[in-house]
């Protein structure tokens, strides 16, 4: 995955840490892993209980744009042992799940697509986020 914006992204100290564990346990040729080590690599990080409470962090809600698309959609970013399968489930590990983390609502992001095509995600609402609900343990 080539992102071709990079906004600035805000990762929370408890996503970080178990973010780098799953990693380091992936297989080196694991789809995604490289691209999100490299958002990782950048992000501000954020004590979790001061993270801002519109940003996206792992087992957020959230509802996004999808372009050129045009598409709407609701779901949770998750991590892949708690992906399974659900259409409103994201995995950190795929590009529109590496895209969404640590962007905050109004921002946005874009990428090259494997067929080439540009996709931009736009962050319209954070609607749960575990670190604004006081859950450190998700």
């Amino acid at each position: 995955m080539e992102i071709t914006t990079r906004p600035a992204i805000t990762v929370s100290e408890r996503d970080l840490e178990r973010l780098e564990a799953m990693l380091a346990g992936l297989p080196d040729d694991q789809p995604g892993a490289d691209a999100l080590r490299e958002e990782l690599d950048r992000a501000q990080i954020e004590d979790s209980e001061a993270m801002p409470p519109n940003v996206v962090t792992m087992n957020s809600r959230i509802r996004f744009v999808v372009e050129p698309a045009g598409k709407e959609m609701d779901m949770t970013l998750v991590y892949p042992r708690d992906f399974s399968g659900r259409p409103d489930q994201l995995s950190v590990t795929t590009a529109a799940g590496i895209a969404v983390l640590g962007l905050a609502v109004g921002q946005q992001i874009e990428w090259l697509a494997p067929n080439g095509q540009t996709v931009r995600a736009r962050i319209v609402e954070v609607t749960y986020q575990p670190e604004r609900a006081g859950d450190y343990m998700r």
